[in-house]
């Protein structure tokens, strides 16, 4: 009869960040969950992360809810594991002999692991250089596609000989990124559980069912110039997940902005402040919502007034938390369009 074991699942390294935010709570106490299915969603000012469950088991009792702030090595749950899952299967003598073949001091390639349906991502960022020694999962690259950013970590420990990518071009899966040779020392580093963050991406990931059929492949339509011309508001925007989640905060609808400052049109965070000054100022034209007014409209408002509070007494400044912040918003909104 097996036993089962209570495990603690703890936040796995993300970095330097710390006081993350939990805006997702994926997991409730009863569920079932197998190996990589995410637990919670963080969001950091760079992007929307998943934790994933490094074992399979019944969840017993989750420590975290949303709105909670979390730092590498915090409680997220307790895990009711079974004896033989946490148990190591030995390996095979075909793997042995195979990993004795992988000896030190090989160049080994790094190549783009699976993500997905996705071709040509663009690399907006290299994160190592020739010479650099860089452990197990130690992030690489980064990729940004229309959906997501991801980082592709290393899959070995040692030192980069060579990269063969660089920022700008555009890769698919198998694509080599550099050469990496390995030494004793590297050789003898022990891979970590699966629950280091190898992608990045920006929303839940429900779990697949065990024998559900695979849905059908989607073919995307493209507009016809005519719809393309008449709506606006379905155009790619090319940000970065900070600043959409900067927009999203000030309730900004970002397929309203112009084409942005940056690098082949790219909008940055001072585009953003541009927009809202603008709108507060009444110097953004009508003529911007020409089908009406849409999503917050253009607010013909008097310029805010200078007051300096100190003059009353004391005063103590103190940061809004998260739900506040993004409530204000739509409520002053809500408030002055709808009639």
């Amino acid at each position: 009869m097996p036993v089962s074991i209570i495990k603690e699942i703890h936040v796995p390294d993300i970095g330097d960040f710390k006081g993350v935010d939990v805006i997702e709570v994926l997991v409730a106490t009863g569920d079932s969950v197998d190996v990589e299915t995410p637990l919670i969603i963080l969001e950091t000012d760079k992007a929307s992360m998943e934790v994933p469950s490094p074992l399979a088991g019944v969840i017993r009792e989750v420590k975290v809810k949303a709105g909670s702030k979390v730092s590498q090595g915090d409680l997220i749950l307790y895990l009711d594991v079974a004896e033989s899952v946490s148990t190591p299967e030995h390996p095979s003598a075909d793997t042995r002999e195979a990993t004795s073949m992988d000896g030190p001091g090989e160049v080994h390639e790094v190549r783009v692991p699976d993500i997905g349906d996705f071709k040509n991502i663009p690399v907006i960022e290299v994160l190592v250089v020739p010479g650099d020694h860089v452990d197990i999962d130690t992030p690489l690259i980064t990729l940004e596609s229309d959906k997501a950013s991801m980082e592709v970590p290393s899959p070995y420990a040692g030192t980069v000989q060579t990269i063969e990518t660089k920022v700008g071009d555009s890769v698919s899966q198998g694509d080599l990124i550099l050469r990496l040779r390995t030494s004793v020392t590297d050789a003898a580093a022990k891979p970590q559980l699966p629950d280091t963050l190898s992608a990045i991406t920006l929303g839940p990931r429900a779990p697949k069912a065990e024998g559900a059929p695979k849905p059908p492949p989607v073919t995307a339509l493209s507009p016809s110039p005519a719809e393309a011309a008449t709506a606006p508001g379905v155009a790619k925007i090319h940000a970065s997940p900070s600043v959409r989640r900067f927009a999203r905060e000030l309730g900004v609808d970002l397929t309203r902005l112009a084409k942005g400052s940056g690098p082949k049109g790219r909008l940055l965070k001072e585009d953003v402040q541009a927009f809202v000054k603008g709108v507060m100022t009444g110097a953004m034209p009508a003529a911007a919502s020409a089908g009406g007014v849409t999503g917050g409209g253009v607010l013909d408002l008097l310029p805010w007034p200078t007051v300096d509070f100190a003059k009353f007494g004391p005063v103590e400044s103190k940061p809004l938390p998260r739900i506040k912040k993004l409530s204000g918003a739509n409520l002053s909104r809500n408030w002055v369009m709808i009639p």
